[in-house]
Parts: C-alpha cells; structure tokens; sequence
C-alpha cells in the first residue's frame, strides 16, 4: 500500500492550559481591550496549527477555532441576529456577538442546547426576521492568516447549509426550502472566493446526515450541492459527517462533492455494512474517521491498521485520508503533564495531541512503513494490553450486584398519590414552593480555600470549618430571602461529576484533563476506567451540618448515574449500560444514608439524561429502558415520605415527556428560560402529574430578570400544569453566578412567587 495521507477534523479552543479562556473572562470583565483580545487568542490558534504541522498532519483545518462557538460564528457570518440586540448589519460587532450568546441587561441571550449527543452547547441561532447577508467570510480570513503566518495550506471548515438550518429556530417547517433559498447564495459565494483564493479542500461539515433524515431532506441536500459545486467547480469539497454512520449511505456518497468523511468509530459498523454492500464511488476520497475524537482511550494500533486495510479494499490509497472520527474538540489538549496518574492508566489514555499521532502513526504503518515505526507500534500495544489487563477493571462483587439488577424493574413502595401525601403531611409546604437548583457561587475565596487545602497548606479541620462558614452564611441568606427549600451550597465541590467520582472506586482523576462545555465554561470530565463500588458516605456531613441550622428542609445533592456516566470519560471495554448500573447502585447507598440521617428531600440530578439519548430514532427505547432504571435503581428504595427530586437543564424534551414520568421522581426540575418558555409546549400535548418546576430564569447569564418577567414564566406555565404540583426555581445551578446577581435574582423569583400565590389560591383551593 502506498503512503496514506493523514487529516484533523478541528483541534481543541482552549490551549493546554485553559489560556482560551482566560482571556475571554478578562475581556468580559473589562480586565483587557479588544485589541488584547484579539492578540492573545490570535497567538493560541496560531500555536495549534503550528502544533499539527509539526506532527506532520497533511489536512490541518482552518476556521475552526471559535471565540465562543462555531454555530454562533455562522450566524455572525451571515448577519443572523436577533432583533432584540439592536444590530443594524455589517460586520457583527463583538459586544453583540458576545451579548447572543450570554445576553445583557438590554436583551436575553440565544437558546443555548446540546451539539447532538456531546457534552457541549451550541448557541441556537434565531431566522424569525433575520435579512441574512455575507458580513465577513470566515473561513477565508482563516485561510489566508494560517498560509501567510506558517505557510500552511490549510483545509477550512465550514457548518453545513443543512445543519445550520436544522439546528436553527424561529421558522416553521414550510418556510425550510425558502430559507435554503435566501442561505444558498451566501454559502456559494463563500466558496466562490475560496476558490479564487486558490483554496484546495474546503470541508463542509453535515453531522444531521447521521439522523432520521428523510428522502425529502436528501433531496434538499442534492439540490444544495449541485448549486454549490457548481458555484466552485475547482474547488474540492469534503462533505464531513461525523458521530454516528450516515442514514442514507447511498444518496450520500452520490452527492455531488469531491470527497465523504464517514465515522468508523461511533459509526464503524453501519458504515463498514454500506461500504461493504454499496461500495464507494470511483474517484471519490474518503475521510475515514478511525481515531475516537469523543473519547480518551488509546487505540489498539492493530485494531485500527486492519480496519485501514479492509477500507483499503473499496477504496485507493491515493483517495483515501486517515482523521479522528470527529473534531477533538471533545477531548482533552495533552496527556503531557499528567504526573499524578497511575503509569498503566496513562499508557492508556490519548488526548488531543496523542489522537493526532495515532492517526499519523496508523497512517505510516498501513502505507507501507511498518517497520519505520516499529518500535511505536510495539510501545502502544503494551501500553493497550496492560490496562485491558487491570484487576481494577474486573470486581467480582460489582459485577454480581449487576447481574442480580438486570432484567428487573426497581420501583417505589408506593405511587405517586401516596407519597405526596405523605410528603406534604411531614413538610407542610406552601402552594407554588420556592427552591434553588443546588449549587450558591464559588467566589474566588472559596477556589482559593480549595486549592490551599489540596495543596496541604490547609488541614482538614481548617477547610471543613471554613466550608462550614459558608453554608452558615447561605443557609442565612436563604432564610432571608424566604426560599421555602434551601440547600447547603455545595461548596466542597468542584464540579458535579468529579466530587462523586473522587469518592468511588473506579474512579481517576487528571490534572489538566479540560474540555469546553460551553462559552468559557470547561470541565474536567472523570476518567471511569474500573468497576464502580460505594467507598462510604459522601454527602452526609455538609448536609446534614446545614439541616441543624434551619427548621426548612435541606435538600441533599446527588449527581445521578447517567450523568455520572455521560460526563465522565467511559470505559469503553464493556457495554455503557453495565457501567450505568455499577453507578446506579453505588449511589442507591448513598441515598439510604441521607435518609438514614434524618435528610428528607434527596435530589439526584440527571441533566445529561437526553444527552446520552442515540441520534436514530430506532435506537432510543432501549436506552432509555436502561437509563430510566439506573435512576430509578438509585432512588427507589426510599420511604414514602422521603421526596426525591431531579432536575434537567438545556436539552429538548419535547419527545422524551413520557421517559421523564418513567422516572417516577416525585419532583422534576427543568431548564426553560433560555427556550423563552418553549418546553411549556409539550405539556399542552402531554399530561405531565408530577411535582415539576420549569426554570423561571436563566443562570448563565448575568442579567438580573425583574419579577415581572419571572411571573410571566409562572403564569405561562400554570395554564397547562396543576399549581398544586408546581415549584418555583432558576433553571439550573448558582455555581458560575456573583453573590450579588444570585441574590438579586432570587430575592425577585421569591417576591414573584408570593404574588402568584395571590393569584392561583382559590384554583389551587378548587
């Protein structure tokens, strides 16, 4: 086999040490200019495509890199502005850029929800009004700098028309083909001057092609691609799908471009099946995605040599290009640095940079230079075999307790009715109940007292008393506002996931292991690399300290399992539903506990339930069978008097209304501020007879919403819901906010709260 070419589908924003986001909070904190600004983030997106030519990358993506997301920079590209943040055309300005985004005290911010079945959010762009025009060609402009600053001819990446609009709102179905009417000149003149530029490959990436698309969407994109090749008849063009095989193989690779890139990672078997029925057409390239670009494991270099082989046998060498299966946007920058990880787990692990030598690795090797990389080879084969090999990965004991709950079905003692009862005979609460989701700030003090305690610069008894200080102070605080239903704060916690997985088995933790989640917002995702056991209580002392501070009932905070699961980095040696359950029952452990203390209200969060949820519609019931019973397998064995809560935030629950009630929680939060009270919708369709609060404000947003606008949200939601049933919330955690904007803000969802309590008594009464 000749040499084979390898390519990278988009690299990391963030830097290798979060320098991405640094500068873009010194900006948004007036702390740097905007010439600032732009000097230091030119300087990180030059330094990563530096990195993958150094690697010896031969298809480096341009345009990739984004100051806060790649939709919301093809809505800036286009024009596509709400009407609300007063743009009036031309180049968009970057406050306004930034104000979609996170909003401001003139105008909320754009819908924010999940890229598919990722970890990250994408801002969802608003048609309703919108004249779009080319303001600025992007991928040009990237184009230019990545070949005038390093020579480097690189590859731009552009959202798909298709994509674009399907991820888009503010249109009804019928007006689809008039929006593809009023987007297509824009995107061919796009290309147009890429071509004049003397652009080689531009990739185009259509991820919806994945989905349930339909025969009159593959038309729709027939007819897209005809008039954009013929638009840039020189241009080469690689219509890029990733996270799962594409839906209609055959239209797809007989689409009018110059090369398919196809997922053989989360897609390998539905697309190996299409390459092996269908073939693949003469004088196409293929962008085969061979590298797992979502996940943290290193490849089994054998693995992936005969996977190459066997594509080798539909397609030419010369047309065929090795790339991770999707942009490593998703993973971490670097294993480099990780000193505290144990050596065979790390053998084990490949983030973004090791990804990209994987890829130009198994491309050496299966072109013909197998023995000029030999001694890689055999390095990344015993780093493989040693963690397959850990006893950590196999406990007997676990994985009998999983044996013992497959098949069953976990269930309350009592149902719904009952509970309630029971509930509101211990509690006594009032109608419309006020709480908050969980989390109060974590100001700088509180990072700070983290991180002398990590460092040993504190001792245990001095971080517990400070951590206890502030729970005091918000239990304090809470009381005065007039929550109904307080919580301790969570300050102890750094992240949602990363607390719990600190505390069970199975468990590891990286130094620097950072993903974006959303905007400036990064994670440090657990790496869940062995069977998962109870290790003792975890949540028990700080709220149990909070409950002797106050007669209101405290809620204990628990991550559920499935978020525990999607949020983590997973093992990818045994089927994700096994893993679920081995979460499921370590936390059931947990729950007893705070019930066993004297803790009443037990909240365990899933809001990455739908994340998980597959992309094909036939695939959805059998994952949501085996999500809805982790949950209920961790919360089920409580008495009846003891009300379990969840929340869920920035997901579209329109189809997944009756998983929900599956849950059999006897109270659901969810997110719908930034949705402007969309969600409130499907209860217009579906009967929903649980306790339920649906977000009356957003929290990632700075602005402070007045009461009027919080009792709009109410009084839109209790023309389809009980008020007997429904509670008052923000949409989601405290955590990112100032202590000023968080008290601001409830003090106003308190304040409208007791007004709707006028207001709904007598039909709370009838």
């Amino acid at each position: 086999m000749r040499a084979l070419k390898s390519g990278n589908l988009g690299y990391p924003r963030i830097g290798a040490n979060r320098e991405w986001k640094r500068a873009l909070e010194a900006f948004w904190s007036d702390k740097i200019g905007e010439n600032e600004l732009h000097g230091r983030l030119t300087d990180i997106r030059l330094e990563h495509l530096r990195k993958q030519r150094d690697k010896g990358i031969d298809y480096i993506p341009v345009g990739d890199f984004s100051y806060y997301d790649h939709v919301l920079d093809t809505a800036a590209m286009f024009g596509i502005v709400p009407s609300r943040f007063a743009y009036e055309g031309g180049p968009v300005p970057l406050r306004t850029y930034f104000a979609m985004a996170r909003g401001d005290q003139g105008a909320a911010a754009c819908e924010m929800t999940k890229w598919f079945n990722t970890n990250y959010h994408y801002i969802v762009p608003e048609l309703k009004d919108a004249k779009p025009a080319l303001t600025d060609n992007r991928p040009l402009r990237a184009y230019r700098e990545a070949k005038e600053r390093l020579g480097i001819e690189g590859r731009p990446v552009i959202v798909g028309l298709y994509t674009f609009l399907k991820l888009s709102k503010g249109y009804e179905p019928s007006e689809l083909d008039a929006w593809v009417e009023r987007l297509l000149p824009l995107y061919r003149q796009v290309l147009a001057e890429l071509e004049q530029e003397g652009v080689r490959w531009v990739q185009i990436d259509e991820p919806i092609l994945v989905t349930d698309v339909t025969e009159a969407d593959m038309r729709r994109v027939r007819a897209i691609y005809e008039a954009l090749k013929a638009s840039a008849p020189k241009l080469n063009l690689l219509l890029q799908t990733y996270f799962e095989a594409v839906a209609r193989y055959e239209d797809v690779v007989s689409l009018p471009v110059d090369g398919i890139g196809l997922d053989f990672v989360q897609g390998r078997e539905g697309n190996l099946e299409a390459l092996e029925r269908f073939g693949f057409p003469a004088g196409k390239t293929l962008a085969a995605g061979i590298v797992d670009g979502r996940n943290i494991w290193a490849s089994d270099p054998d693995e992936k040599i005969s996977l190459v082989e066997r594509l080798a046998g539909y397609v030419s060498p010369d047309r065929l290009i090795l790339q991770p299966s999707c942009s490593l946007l998703h993973v971490p920058v670097t294993t480099a640095g990780e000193t505290a990880l144990d050596p065979v787990l790390l053998g084990g692990l490949a983030f973004a940079d090791e990804k990209l030598d994987e890829v130009v690795l198994v491309a050496k090797a299966a072109g013909g230079h197998r023995a000029s990389v030999a001694q890689a080879l055999e390095a990344k084969r015993a780093a493989v075999q040693a963690l397959r090999a850990s006893p950590e990965r196999c406990r007997p004991a676990v994985r009998e307790a999983v044996a013992r709950l497959e098949g069953r079905r976990s269930a309350r003692a009592s149902a719904f009715a009952v509970r309630r009862a029971a509930q509101q005979a211990r509690w006594r609460l009032p109608l419309l109940p006020t709480t908050t989701i969980g989390s109060f700030p974590q100001t700088p003090e509180v990072r700070q007292a983290r991180q002398k305690w990590r460092k040993g610069e504190w001792d245990d008894s001095r971080y517990t008393a400070f951590i206890r200080e502030q729970i005091r102070t918000w239990i304090d605080l809470q009381e005065q506002i007039g929550l109904d239903v307080l919580v301790h704060g969570e300050f102890e916690r750094t992240d949602m996931v990363e607390f719990f997985g600190e505390k069970l088995a199975g468990f590891a933790f990286t130094q620097n292991g950072w993903v974006q989640s959303y905007g400036s917002r990064c994670v440090k995702p657990p790496v869940l690399y062995g069977d998962v056991q109870f290790g003792g209580p975890m949540t028990v002392a700080e709220t149990v300290y909070a409950q002797s501070l106050t007669s209101r009932p405290v809620k204990g905070m628990l991550t559920g399992p499935v978020t525990i699961l999607n949020w983590s980095f997973v093992r990818d040696d045994i089927p994700r539903e096994q893993v679920a359950y081995q979460i499921a029952l370590a936390l059931r452990e947990e729950v007893l506990a705070l019930e066993a203390a004297g803790i009443g209200m037990i909240q365990v969060d899933e809001p990455a339930l739908r994340e998980g949820l597959p992309l094909r519609a036939a695939d959805r019931p059998d994952y949501l069978r085996w999500a809805v019973e982790s949950f209920r397998a961790a919360t089920s064995a409580v008495r009846d008097e003891t009300q379990i809560h969840t929340h869920m935030c920035y997901c579209e629950f329109h189809d997944m209304i009756d998983a929900i009630r599956e849950l059999d929680a006897d109270v659901i939060s969810i997110e719908t501020s930034r949705s402007h009270g969309e969600l409130i919708g499907a209860f217009e369709e579906h009967t929903y007879d649980l306790g339920i609060g649906l977000g009356v404000y957003d929290i990632h947003s700075p602005r402070v919403p007045s009461v009027e606008e919080m009792a709009g949200m109410i009084d839109r939601a209790l023309r389809v819901l009980d008020p007997t049933l429904f509670w008052i919330n923000p949409d989601c955690g405290l955590k990112t906010r100032k202590p000023e904007e968080t008290i601001a803000a409830l003090r106003h969802m308190v304040q409208a709260a007791q007004e709707a309590r006028a207001r709904y008594a007598d039909a709370a009464r009838a």
